[in-house]
C-alpha cells in the first residue's frame, strides 16, 4: 500500500498499524483493541528491529487481524516468566491434599529449573519435545513419573492458552511425534494365600499380632496402607457400625450388617498422611469412603486383635504409636518380606550395631522379596475378579468409580458383598485345610492370644464345613 494513501486513511480516523522511523531500523505500533482500565485510553502495542517500512507494516497488519480474530497475544501478557506463572497456576489448583503435593514437588524440581526464566509466551514446541526427550531419558525418572511431569506441565500451557499469554500450546495433543515405545509393566505374580499367610508369620516374628492382622486384613480387603494405618477401633469389626458417630450412617449400616444375617465389615473413613509437618487424618483418597465386608475368619481375628490392646489405632506399631509415623516400607514391609537373620542381645542393653532384644530368623517370600507392598492390594482385587464377582462390587470395594453409564445405574447390593464375604472365607479355608494343625506361630515374646489354639479351630471348622 503506498504511503501517501495509507497516511491518507490514517487522517480519515481508520485503525491501521503505524510504522516509525527509529535510526537505521524501523518500528511498527498497532491497536491492541484493549482500553486501560483507570484512563480509558487506547492500548497500544510495538515491535521494532524491521529493515524496512513495508515489512514493518505488514507485520503490524497481521497483529491487527489476529486482534480482530481474537486471536492476539500481547508482547506484555506473553511476557510472564514462568516462575511468575506456575506460582500462580499452583496457587490456584484445587486438587487433594496429596496431589497438590506432588504438583508442587513435580514443578520446584522439574518445571521451574527448566523453564523458569522463560517467558510463557516465548516456550516453542521444539524447545518442549528436547526437554521431554532428555526428562524421560533420566536415569532418576521412571516412565510413569516422568508422564506425570509431562502432563502436568502439558495443563499448565492449556491454561495458559486460557489466559491469553498463549496462542496455542507447545505441547501437541493431536499425533505422537518419535519412534513407538511399549509401555513396559511391572512384573507381578499371582498372590497365592500361601505366600500371604507366610508374610503374616513373618509379620507376627517381627511386628506381634497386629502385624499378623494387618498382612491378612490388606490381603482380604484391598485396603491402601494409608488406609490401614488410619483405621480407628470404632470403624472396624466388631464396634462397627455400632460405634459410627454419624447417626444416619450409623442406622443405615446397622440396617444392612447388623440385621438377620449379619456381615462383619470394616468402614474405609480416613487415610492419615503428613500434612504441613503434622500426621493428619484425612479423607481417603479420590474420597472412597466405603464399607467392606470382611470374611468370618478375619472378623475373629480383628476382634481377638482388639481386645488385645487399648489403642484407638486397630494397628498400633511396635512401640505403641500410630503406624504412619514409622517409615512403613523400610522398618516394617522390607524386613517382612525380605527375610532376616537371627540375631541376639550385644552387651547389657543391645545398643548401636547389636540388638536389644534376640530376634529369630525368618525366611524371605520370593514372591514378594523387593516388591511393593500394594500388590497386595492388586493381589486382592485379582483374587475378586477371579472369583467372578460384579464389575462395579469389585470397582467400589477397591475404592474406584466405574465411568459412564453403567457406574450411573449401578449399585452394589447386600447380595453381591455376601457373594464375595464367602468366596474369601472358602478361599481361607481350603488354605487352612492343606495347612493343617501343624502350624505352629513363631514369637520372639508371648502372644495376647492362642494362635496355635485358633488355627486348629479354623481346621475343624473348614473340615466341618466341606
Amino acid at each position: 500500500m503506498p504511503a501517501d494513501f495509507r497516511n491518507n486513511l490514517q487522517a480519515e480516523g481508520a485503525v491501521m498499524p503505524w510504522p516509525e522511523k527509529r535510526g537505521n531500523k524501523w518500528r511498527v505500533r498497532w491497536d491492541t483493541g484493549r482500553v486501560h482500565p483507570e484512563t480509558g485510553k487506547k492500548i497500544y502495542d510495538s515491535k521494532s528491529g524491521f529493515d524496512d517500512e513495508t515489512t514493518a507494516y505488514e507485520y503490524g497488519l497481521d497483529r491487527e487481524s489476529d486482534v480482530r480474530n481474537d486471536r492476539y497475544i500481547s508482547r506484555r501478557d506473553g511476557a510472564v516468566l514462568m516462575k511468575e506463572y506456575v506460582k500462580d497456576w499452583l496457587d490456584g489448583i484445587d486438587v487433594g491434599h496429596l496431589r497438590e503435593k506432588a504438583c508442587r514437588s513435580m514443578a520446584r524440581l522439574y518445571i521451574v529449573p527448566r523453564w523458569g526464566e522463560t517467558a510463557v509466551g516465548d516456550i516453542k514446541p521444539s524447545a518442549y519435545r528436547a526437554w521431554k526427550k532428555d526428562l524421560l531419558a533420566r536415569p532418576n525418572i521412571g516412565a510413569d513419573y516422568g508422564r506425570e511431569i509431562l502432563g502436568l506441565f502439558a495443563m499448565m500451557m492449556d491454561d495458559a492458552v486460557e489466559d491469553e499469554l498463549r496462542k496455542a500450546s507447545p505441547v501437541s495433543h493431536k499425533r505422537r511425534r518419535g519412534k513407538y515405545t511399549k509401555k513396559v509393566k511391572e512384573k507381578k505374580r499371582y498372590m497365592d494365600i500361601a505366600d500371604v499367610h507366610q508374610l503374616a508369620s513373618n509379620a507376627l516374628i517381627f511386628w506381634g499380632f497386629p502385624g499378623y492382622v494387618f498382612i491378612l486384613t490388606m490381603a482380604h480387603t484391598g485396603m491402601r496402607p494409608a488406609e490401614l494405618y488410619a483405621l480407628r477401633r470404632e470403624y472396624a469389626h466388631p464396634a462397627w457400625p455400632a460405634s459410627d458417630p454419624d447417626e444416619e450412617q450409623r442406622d443405615e449400616a446397622l440396617e444392612r450388617y447388623a440385621g438377620e444375617q449379619p456381615m462383619p465389615a470394616i468402614r474405609v473413613q480416613y487415610q492419615h498422611q503428613w500434612k504441613d509437618s503434622a500426621l493428619t487424618l484425612l479423607p481417603p483418597k479420590y474420597d472412597s469412603y466405603r464399607t467392606l465386608v470382611v470374611p468370618p475368619f478375619l472378623a475373629e481375628l480383628l476382634q481377638m486383635l482388639l481386645n488385645s490392646h487399648s489403642s484407638e489405632w486397630v494397628f498400633p506399631s511396635i512401640n505403641g504409636g500410630p503406624l504412619a509415623k514409622a517409615n512403613f516400607t523400610y522398618h516394617y514391609w522390607r524386613r517382612i518380606a525380605d527375610g532376616r537373620e537371627a540375631t541376639a542381645v550385644k552387651g547389657p542393653g543391645g545398643g548401636r550395631g547389636g540388638s536389644r532384644r534376640p530376634m529369630p530368623g525368618w525366611s524371605a517370600v520370593k514372591a514378594y522379596a523387593g516388591k511393593r507392598l500394594y500388590l497386595l492390594r492388586h493381589g486382592h482385587k485379582e483374587w475378586v475378579d477371579e472369583d467372578g464377582h460384579s464389575r462395579v462390587a469389585v470397582e467400589s470395594r477397591m475404592g474406584h468409580e466405574l465411568a459412564g453409564v453403567e457406574g450411573t445405574y449401578s449399585n452394589v447390593t447386600p447380595t453381591m458383598e455376601r457373594a464375595i464375604m464367602d468366596s474369601l472365607q472358602s478361599r481361607w479355608e481350603s488354605f487352612v485345610l492343606a495347612q493343617g494343625v501343624s502350624w505352629e506361630p513363631v514369637s520372639p515374646k508371648p502372644l495376647p492370644v492362642d494362635l496355635a489354639k485358633w488355627m486348629k479351630l479354623q481346621v475343624a471348622a473348614a473340615e466341618k464345613s466341606n
